[in-house]
Order: C-alpha cells, then structure tokens, then sequence
C-alpha cells in the first residue's frame, strides 16, 4: 500500500470515528433534556387545571401570595416527595409552613374532586412549570395515594 493510500485510510477512518461518536453524543444529550411526548401531554392537560383551580390563590407565575400562599418555585413541596404533594392535594393543607425562610398559613381546600388523571396531569405541570423540572407524576401513583389516603 502506498502512502497515499494509507493517509487517505487513516483520515476517513478518523472521521468516521468523529461522526460517529459526534451522533453518539446527541443521542445522549436529547433523550436525557428532551421531555417526552407523554411528559408534554400531561404538562399541557395540566395548565388549564391549574388554572381554574390553583392560580388565584398560588399565582400565575407560581409565586404565590406572601405570608398567605406559599409560592411552587423550586420547594421541597413540589420537588420532593410525590406522596406527601399528592396528600396535600387530596386532603388539602392547613399547616403553618416555612418555605424559603417566609411562613405561610392559609388553609388550602382538599381537591378530591379532581380524577386521579387530573391530578397527576395538575401536579406534572407544577413540577414542570416556573422554573422547576422534576419527573411525571402517574395516574397511578395517585390511585395508590388516593387508596391509602
């Protein structure tokens, strides 16, 4: 094999390598940022839900009323622990709470009116609006809380 050859061997090989893992590289950053067609389903059922049932009292914007209700961006209570989020809905919540060092005390109503495909649609859109990014609430996580309320 002639050097030519060879050179013109080694360059495509190598940017065959480069390509690929070029491809393999996307792949990973897109499944891993790119919500999935069931994530934005549930967000986009959850608006209009939060909107005739949360905002007048936590804002459209989720900031909330200070000292009254307390704001859904980024606390423990929207991003941390589904079942406690999911109780708070169910039975509602009247708790004096600390959130973000500002104490909160207004009672919230239960919302067990809701199908348990609502809620799950109203919490998904919560821990995916304003600012906060959190994984899917289920249907059927809601149905397990709901059993055991």
């Amino acid at each position: 094999m002639d050097f030519k050859k060879a050179l013109l061997l080694i360059l495509t090989f190598g940017l065959f390598t480069a390509t690929l893992q070029a491809q393999t590289k996307h792949k990973k950053t897109t499944a891993t940022h790119a919500p999935s067609a069931a994530l934005k389903a549930s967000i986009a059922a959850g608006l209009p839900i939060f909107t005739e049932n949360c905002v007048a009292c936590h804002q459209a914007d989720g900031t909330g009323i200070a000292h009254m209700n307390p704001p859904l961006i980024k606390t423990p209570f929207v991003l941390g622990d589904k079942t406690r989020l999911i109780k708070i809905i169910l039975n509602g919540f009247n708790d004096d709470v600390e959130i973000n060092g500002e104490r909160y005390s207004n009672t919230m109503a239960s919302h067990d009116f809701l199908s348990d495909q609502q809620i799950a649609d109203l919490l998904t859109y919560v821990r995916n609006s304003f600012g906060n990014k959190a994984s899917a609430i289920t249907m059927a996580q809601v149905k397990a809380v709901r059993a055991g309320k």
